[in-house]
């Protein structure tokens, strides 16, 4: 049985887009935002932390400006889809720190990754441990990004 989705104000739209925005705002910075009172605000964004609606907070990092200037969007197909072999692989996947984005996917391949890596030799390395070392793996099929037009982490509220 799922749990039921909080039911979502106006307030908590505002406050959830305005986050998405720019998280680094002092909760009075946020509050004069979404125009509602710093204590108003504090225990809004505290409900929708434990709730589960606001996951994490973090920094996006420019790829290239640290590094990491080849991304993939890499399809997995594997052998056996017994559900322990589909979580054995997720494990994995979720072990290297190139793997930004794991997807379980239907109708098609099994996987989908986003992968982040520093240049087609690390690609080759990631793909070896990953792929080419891991016996249920059947098939790969990488896509290899040369302009990236639109990248967004928000999502309409």
């Amino acid at each position: 049985m799922s749990t039921p989705l909080p039911l979502l104000d106006e307030l908590d739209r505002r406050i959830l887009n305005a986050l998405q925005s720019d998280a680094s705002h002092t909760n009075a910075e946020l509050a004069e935002l979404v125009h509602v009172s710093p204590p108003t605000c504090l225990r809004r964004v505290k409900q929708l932390t434990e709730n589960g609606v606001i996951e994490r907070q973090v920094a996006i990092v420019a790829p290239e400006k640290v590094g990491a200037r080849l991304t993939a969007i890499v399809e997995i197909t594997l052998d056996v889809q017994a559900a322990e072999r589909m979580a054995q692989f997720e494990k994995l996947a979720a072990q290297e720190d190139a793997v930004l984005q794991c997807y379980r996917v239907a109708p098609g391949p099994d996987f989908v990754l986003v992968v982040q890596v520093a240049d087609m030799p690390a690609y080759h390395a990631l793909a070896h441990r990953l792929f080419a070392t891991h016996a249920n793996v059947r098939n790969v099929k990488a896509y290899f990004s040369t302009f990236r037009s639109k990248f967004d982490t928000r999502i309409a509220v």
